[in-house]
Parts: structure tokens; sequence; C-alpha cells
């Protein structure tokens, strides 16, 4: 199957309404907001319906973190999480956890609604389903959570299989769910607060001192309230969340198919992870989207152009889907429960992150949160996402020791890793490792043949970034940052550029 070369995402397929100029003074301001993905944005608008003077700052454009690259599901059904939290947290924060989903869900269908908002919002059924019986005991074990909880769902096989072109073993569904196109919501939420926040885009953020940010150009916001939405956050703080947080890498693609679906959202509980659901084009067709192939961020065990063929593959057997019309891949944040980090760290500074894949909901639910606590003083959600809890599990603190011992080997096996490129082997679009005076160096040959040479040691932590084919980046192993092929920061929590050779 024909696979575009480069990563488009459907979301981002149209020209945005408008950009913002980099910050080029010091500022003062109430509330300082940190990141312009759907938490960031989400935060500022609300904040600005309340009265407040806020300014949000996003390293890039606005959207073109994880919130520009998402599957966009609106959705309370987080994979297997309930019946884990009422062993973990007991029934009530188990209910408030999804309580906060659902009004969520509830918010995005109302302000659709009252701004008339054309993102393709759709209410939809979540199921999350199995092909074997391997894992029917845990499904049924969420059953139960979902039935003692007061969830609007239960087991329903029968139904996932009558919509799925596969053999569908089991499946539970959340009912009265939703989807809808991510960017063109957030744009009319930014259109409808345009002179109330200040916003300004391509300034990073590089350290927190008080409630002043400093960003890397060298400026100074100082303000009462600080929000970290920066997805990882830039700033450790001493809550150790690089250890805490769990980076993810998974793909996605868009692609007609003979088969289409009538209705619905779909997860596997199976191993390949696969994500189904749809959108309608402009042109009235549907976009099936198809996503999984989630690995460690930095930690394929194939080149990454491998999970979008697997992808495409799925959707040709399944769907009879015959060209990929967009490929994209996102990175997301687990937290050792899979419960987000959000809420205050310290006095009024406030933390969002960890969404663990459900970023459409949880970004939503951090907005409100956030937002409450600000204006309120409180939050009746606070304790369920408290970032500084301090409660989990012995699987949780396994997870722990298993994953901080990952990124001590890959520290260590990075230093030692040879070249596997020579700077006159690479191809244009080619990006690799080569050896110059016994020094590595990462090396990539443009489309004009121009070779662009980088030092590969993340400037977070010194772990050795490797190559991102599919993207075309260099991605550390370590905790997740990553870099263009000439070295720009794409994604924190590094916040200084790789060095040029």
């Amino acid at each position: 199957m024909k696979i575009p070369k480069k990563t488009i995402s459907y979301w981002k397929d149209h020209e945005a309404p408008r950009s913002f100029t980099p910050l080029q003074t010091d500022l003062t301001a109430e509330v300082i907001i940190v990141g312009g993905g759907i938490t960031g944005i989400l935060t500022a608008w609300k904040l600005a319906r309340e009265g407040k003077k806020a300014v949000l700052i996003e390293a890039g454009k606005l959207t073109d973190g994880t919130t520009g690259f998402t599957t966009a599901k609106i959705t309370a059904q987080h994979s297997l999480i309930y019946d884990k939290l009422i062993r973990t947290f007991g029934e009530e924060k188990a209910r408030l956890y999804y309580e906060a989903n659902e009004e969520a869900i509830a918010f995005i269908e109302k302000t659709v609604k009252e701004l008339d908002i054309e993102c393709e919002f759709s209410k939809q059924d979540a199921y999350t389903y199995i092909t074997t019986d391997e894992m029917l005991p845990a499904l049924e074990k969420e059953a139960d959570a979902y039935q003692k909880l007061g969830i609007n769902g239960g087991l329903a096989g029968v139904s996932a299989g009558m919509n799925l072109p596969f053999h569908v073993e089991e499946a539970l569904v959340m009912r009265e769910q939703a989807q809808f196109h991510p960017v063109k919501f957030l744009e009319a939420l930014v259109r409808d607060m345009a002179g109330q926040v200040h916003i300004f885009e391509d300034t990073r953020a590089e350290s927190i001192d008080g409630r002043t940010v400093k960003t890397t150009d060298g400026h100074f916001i100082t303000g009462d309230h600080v929000v970290v939405a920066s997805h990882y956050p830039f700033n450790d703080f001493d809550g150790a969340y690089f250890a805490k947080l769990h980076p993810e890498r998974s793909y996605a693609i868009g692609v007609k198919g003979d088969h289409t679906l009538q209705s619905g959202m779909y997860i596997s509980q199976d191993q390949p992870s696969r994500s189904v659901r749809y959108t309608r084009m402009e042109n009235g067709e549907q976009l099936l989207i198809i996503g999984g192939e989630n690995h460690p961020a930095g930690r394929s065990k194939q080149e990454t152009t491998h999970h979008y063929e697997e992808l495409a593959a799925f959707a040709k057997k399944h769907f009879g889907a015959e060209e990929v019309l967009y490929r994209w891949s996102a990175q997301d944040l687990i937290t050792l429960d899979q419960v987000p980090y959000i809420g205050q760290i310290h006095e009024k500074i406030y933390l969002a992150t960890g969404y663990a894949k459900w970023g459409m909901t949880s970004g939503t639910v951090a907005a409100a949160l956030l937002t409450d606590l600000i204006v309120q003083g409180s939050s009746r959600y606070a304790d369920v996402y408290d970032p500084k809890r301090a409660k989990v599990k012995p699987t949780d603190i396994k997870t722990f020791i298993s994953q901080n011992a990952a990124v001590a080997k890959e520290l260590i096996s990075g230093k030692l890793k040879g070249a596997d490129k020579t700077a006159d082997s690479l191809q244009p679009g080619e990006g690799g490792i080569i050896t110059v005076d016994g020094e590595k160096i990462g090396a990539y040959r443009d489309e004009q043949g121009r070779c662009h040479f980088v030092d590969i040691t993340c400037t977070h932590m010194g772990c050795e970034t490797a190559w991102n084919d599919a993207e075309r980046s260099w991605d550390c192993p370590c905790h997740g940052s990553r870099f263009s092929y000439d070295g720009k920061v794409l994604e924190g929590p590094a916040v200084q550029p790789l060095k040029k050779k």
C-alpha cells in the first residue's frame, strides 16, 4: 500500500486561521499558562470567561503537539481502568474519576452547540474488545466494576462483532461517548477569546523561579499563578516526575476502505493494539482512523516506518483499504497508576500531565479542575488527580523500578552503540549515526542533498538519541525528548537543542 512519505495529520490538514508572534518582551499577568494544546487552550478560555488576565505561551505552534496528532476520542473508557481504580483508590474515587470524564464530554458538547463550532462532533458508543479469550476474565472484572460504579455500559460482544469486519470474542461498551475534530474545536475557542488572552507561539519556557517563567530567549513572565501544561513538565520541581512518567509512542493512519463503520469507536485489549474510529471528510466520504503499534519512546525494535506498514496491512486485510491518505504519530505519558497528575504542586503553581493516551477527556478535565483551583481554591476532583499523591500498589512500585532500570540501561547502552551509517552512504531523506575522527555524530541528508550534523547526546540528562526514520527526528529513549534532524527541540522535557557539529 502507498503510504505518505511525510507526516500528515488529518486534524492539521487545513489552513490555520491565524498565527501568533513570539514573546519579545517581559510581561506580567494573573495567570501564566505554558503549553498550547487542549489543556492550555481550554484553561485559558475558561479563565478568560472568569475575567482572569492570562498569558498563554507555546514552544511551537498551537495544537502542534499531541493534541494535533491524536485519534480524538472523547471518552471515559480509558482501557480497563475502573476495576484497578476500585482496588487502588476505592469506589468513591473511582466513581469521581468517571464523573469527571463524563462532565468533560458534556462540556465539549455544550460548548460546540453554544459557539456553533463545525468540528465533526458526534455522540458514539465506545468499545474495548478482545479477539481471543485470553483477557476475558479481565474484561468481565471491568464489567463488574461498571455495575458497581453505575457506569452506562456493560458486556456487548455481539453488537461490537456486528460492526467490525473480524471476529470479536467479547467487548465492553460505554455508551454515550463522543468524537470530534480537536483542532477545529480549539481554533474556535482561540477565536472566541481573542483580545482577552495574550497568546505567543514559538516561545519555549526554560525554567520557573518562584512564579516567574523564563523563556529560552531570555524573557520573563511573572504572574500570580503558573499552569504547566507542556505535556512533559519542563521543570521537575521536587516531584521526581521524570522518574514517574513513562513516555510511549503510538501511530495512526487515515484510510478509505471498502468496509465502512456505521457507528462506534473501538480499541483492542489484545496485542498488538488496534484503535478504530471514523470521521467524515469535507467531501462527505468516510475516513477510517486506525491507530496502535505502541512502544516506549525512542525504543522501537524495528524501523519506525514498520509501524505504519503494520497498520496499513491491518486496514487492507479487514477494511479493504488500498491507500493511506494520512499518517501521523503521537507521544503520550503514562503515570505509575495510570491516573493523570493534575493539580497544585507548589503554592499557586499547577501541573497537568500523564494522560495515558486519553488526552481529549483528560485535558478537558484538567482545564476544569485547574480553573476551579485558581478561581475558587478547590475542586471536587482534586484528591483523585493530586499530583503529589503517594498511594501506589506494589505493582506500581515494580513498574517504577523496571522503568527506571530501562532508563539506566539505555543511558549505558547508548554510549556503547556504534555508528550505523557513513555520510557518503546517506540518501536524500535518510539519517543515521556516523563516526568522524572517532566521535559519534548524528547525520541527515535533506532532499536537496545537504548534510546536517548534530551531537546525538540529549540535552536533558545525557542519554544518546536514536534516529526515527518515519518522523525524521532524533528521539531520546530515556525520557522521550525529541529533536528535529537539525537539532531543534520538538518534544520535552529537553528545553535546549542538540549541539550542531
